[in-house]
This record gives structure tokens, sequence and C-alpha cells, in this order.
């Protein structure tokens, strides 16, 4: 039996499933080719954002990732006199971490229903072959009887053919964007520390000198935001 053969014995529901396989597939490539675009996180990004942050911003220029894009975002900020370097972190890694999940909520969608259509479809696969027993008043060969048994189940371990490869591939992207959430969130509290130091921090409203107490707050109101 070839799979055109199974493609047609299972009806409807497998064809749905297909274009879920389909689907899914394509949102996993586009997502590891955009992280692959993206790169991995320098290992010595921490010493080019202390660079940057003291005047030498050529630093982030060969450097890309949304941790990168965060920097850059909070020290154009501060160079426009912005005292709230938090908020504007925050602000961007939300942006770059929607822009990592992109997706997501497909993968999830298509992932938990494929098993679920798969029973829809073997359920009423089920239903009609009791139908043909009734119609035969009872009298039906076991072979016969057999065979549209496993015909319906076909939709079955077609959804799960489909669902599990999803879960695991979204259960791995989760876990990608995960890690570069907490990267990101790790330079926002680089960058307010070492703004703080630079006196770059948040400053009285009389005479522009820094408060002390506020760059704490402001590390604890990022980590509270993760």
């Amino acid at each position: 039996m070839t799979i055109f053969d199974l493609f047609f014995r299972g009806g409807p529901v497998v064809w749905v499933l297909a274009a879920y396989s389909v689907l899914g597939l394509a949102i996993v490539l586009e997502r590891c080719f955009h992280y692959l675009r993206m790169g991995r996180t320098p290992p010595d990004l921490e010493a080019r954002i202390h660079t940057a942050i003291a005047g030498d911003e050529r630093a982030l220029e060969s450097v890309r990732g949304p941790e990168v894009a965060v920097v850059r975002a909070m020290l154009a900020a501060r160079a426009d006199g912005v005292k709230d370097l938090t908020h504007v972190g925050l602000r961007e890694r939300a942006v770059e971490l929607r822009r990592l999940e992109g997706g997501f909520a497909t993968l999830a969608i298509l992932g938990n229903t494929a098993p679920l259509l798969g029973l829809f479809g073997t359920i009423t696969g089920m239903i009609k072959a009791f139908m043909v027993i009734e119609q035969a008043g009872g009298k039906v060969d076991a072979q016969a009887l057999a065979g549209g048994i496993w015909e319906a189940m076909i939709t079955t371990g077609a959804g799960l053919a489909v669902a599990i490869p999803l879960l695991i591939l979204l259960h791995f992207l989760e876990n990608t964007a995960e890690r570069r959430a907490h990267a990101m969130q790790r330079c926002v509290s680089l960058v307010l520390e070492q703004a703080g130091r630079n006196g770059n921090g948040h400053h009285h409203a009389n005479g522009g000198q820094e408060n002390p107490e506020e760059l704490p707050r402001q590390r604890e109101a990022a980590s509270n935001a993760v």
C-alpha cells in the first residue's frame, strides 16, 4: 500500500492534516532561517557594550542580533537626552521578543488540534462502519469490518504523526527565544549599570545630579518585567 492509498482511504481529514504539516514545516523553516540570520550572541558582547557606552559606538557596528538592537535603542535614547532608559530598554526588548516568537501561536494551534482532528476523522469513520453493519442486519464479514476499522484509524495515526514533531520543534524554538530574551534582559541591566557609573542615569530635577537610589530601582523594574 502506498502513501497515496492512505490519503485516499483516510478521506478529507488526512488531506487537512497534510496541509497542517506543510504549514507547520514552513513556519519552522522560516524561524530557523531567521535565527540563523540573527546569529549567536557574541561572547564579547559585554565588553563591546562597555566600549560603546564609553563613547565608541563603533564597537557594535559589526555585531547583530536582538541584544544589540536593544543596546543601540538605549544608547540612542541616552544621546537624545532621555532620562528613563529602563522603559526604552524594556520596550525595545518586547519588540524584539515579538519578532523572535513570530509564528509560535500558529504552531501551537496546529500541534494541539492535529490529534483532535485525527480523532474526529476516526470517530466519523467508525460511525460509517457501524452504519454499514446495521444496514446489513448484523451479518457482516469480520474481515470487512476490520478493514473499515483500520481505515478509520488512519486519521488518528496521521494526526499524531503531525502533532508530535510540531510540538517538539515548537518547544525547541521557544527555548531558543527564551535564551535570547534573558540575554536581552542582561543587556538592559548592563546598560543601566554602566550609564549610572558614567553619570548618565536618572538625574534630579534640581541641579542635574545623579540620584544613586534611582539606578537600583531601574534595575529592579527591569528584572520584574521579565
